[in-house]
This record gives structure tokens, C-alpha cells and sequence, in this order.
């Protein structure tokens, strides 16, 4: 069960949401991944109404490409969200993004979300197991029936990460990352500056052996990173709505 006043005095939520999209521009050319319509309404949508019902009020958005659209949409509130904006002049990777932001967060523990995947997790839960085990960054992760095309993460039973496995040398089901970080401020702020980052190709990789946890949970995933899944989570959610 959710606490909504201990997560909203714990924390503050950053979205990822500056990627190109390039993958993307057959079907929403003329908007950023997030501003994407799906299920009759921008996805970003739903992971705001995600954070807003678990009780945290805080959430920063980290744009890029057409930012400006975003802002012209959401403005400075959602419901009872208190909305700002880290916007990046060039492109800086996700950690980069993430990192250019670390003077807009006001709480020592961040939830990060990436922009463009959506999955229905107990946030609740996952910040109990990452209070337990007092790490300075987990993951969650969901169970998927073919892990080629994410990468698998391998970890122990104590949920203590091991490697992460390439996309090309992973096939069948397994754990992958759910695109849903907790991550303490002193760690963003190890993030190198300067050149562009990929916090899941290379900062996360990098925090193995300082101790990156685990968190699973087989929860609904929906991504709309390809035109594929675009299509898979535009029905979802047009069938939710219903």
C-alpha cells in the first residue's frame, strides 16, 4: 500500500524525456517520443498519472529535441504535480541528461524515468527494498518473454547486480531493465560531464562493483521505442481507456 506522504517527502521524480526518437519519425515525425499519441492522449500522460497517484509532487523533466513542445504542453502542473524543465542545448545521452539536472532535484533520492516505456511497478515497494538494502542506486526490472532486443541484467539472490548482457548475446525470456531508476544525488553527480552519456550502455555497466541493485516485479511493460511496440502500446492503452 502506497504512503503517499513519506514518498512525497522523500522524493522527487526526473523523466528522461530528450531522445530523438529517430526510430520513431515514420509514425510521429513532427513531435518528441514522449508528446507521442497513444491510446487517444500523449504518452507522457501516463507516467504522470502514475507518479501523481503514488504521492510524489516533484518532477522534472529532462527535454531536448522540440522541448519546447513539451513545456507548450504540460506547462507548470499536472494535476497535483509541480512540473520544471532541464532543458539540453546538445544532445548529452541519457546519464548526461540526467546529470545536467542534478542542481533542479531537491530531495536526496530521484526517481528516474525513462520517457518513452511505461510500467505499472508499486513504487511503494520499490523504495522500501531500496531503503533495505541502503544502496545509492536500483533498478527495477521486469520479466520479458524475449530479452533480445533489451539486453538481460544477471544478479544474485540477495538482488545485488552481477552484468549486464549485451542485446546480441542474449535470446529467450529473462530480467530487463523496466526504464525505472532510484538513484542518490552524491551518485548522479559522479556522472562525467562534458560528452554525451548512455546511463544504461555505460554509467550503470560502470557502477556494477560499487554496488547496483535489483528490484523485479512482473508488472505490465509498454515501450514505444520502435513502430512496432508503438502500435502494441497504443492498443493497450486504447483498451485500458475502455
Amino acid at each position: 500500500m502506497y504512503n503517499p506522504e513519506a514518498l512525497s517527502s522523500s522524493l522527487s521524480v526526473v523523466i528522461l524525456a530528450g531522445g530523438l526518437g529517430t526510430r520513431l519519425r515514420q509514425v510521429i515525425a513532427d513531435r518528441p517520443k514522449v508528446l507521442a499519441v497513444v491510446g487517444g492522449r500523449p504518452f507522457i500522460y501516463y507516467l504522470l498519472d502514475q507518479i501523481n497517484d503514488a504521492g510524489i509532487r516533484k518532477v522534472i523533466l529532462c527535454t531536448g529535441y522540440l522541448g519546447e513542445m513539451v513545456r507548450e504542453e504540460l506547462g507548470v502542473g499536472y494535476r497535483q504535480l509541480d512540473l520544471s524543465y532541464s532543458q539540453e542545448e546538445t544532445p548529452k545521452g541519457t546519464a548526461g541528461s540526467l546529470r545536467l539536472a542534478l542542481p533542479l532535484i531537491p530531495t536526496e533520492t530521484v526517481l528516474v524515468m525513462n520517457g518513452d516505456s511505461f510500467c505499472r511497478i508499486d513504487l511503494q515497494e520499490f523504495w522500501n527494498f531500496h531503503q533495505k538494502n541502503g544502496s545509492s542506486a536500483t533498478i527495477a526490472l521486469t520479466y520479458v518473454k524475449d530479452t533480445g532486443r533489451y539486453g538481460k541484467v544477471d544478479f544474485d539472490e540477495a538482488g545485488k547486480i552481477k552484468k549486464f548482457v549485451e542485446k546480441a548475446e542474449t535470446l529467450g525470456a529473462g530480467w530487463v531493465s523496466a526504464g525505472i531508476y532510484l538513484i542518490s544525488k552524491a551518485q548522479i553527480a559522479t556522472i562525467p560531464t562534458g560528452k554525451p552519456v548512455s546511463i544504461e550502455k555505460e554509467t550503470f555497466p560502470s557502477w556494477v562493483k560499487s554496488g547496483l541493485y535489483a528490484w523485479c516485479s512482473k508488472a505490465d511493460f509498454i515501450d514505444i521505442g520502435t513502430p512496432e511496440s508503438y502500435g502494441q502500446a497504443d492498443a493497450y492503452f486504447a483498451g485500458e481507456r475502455v
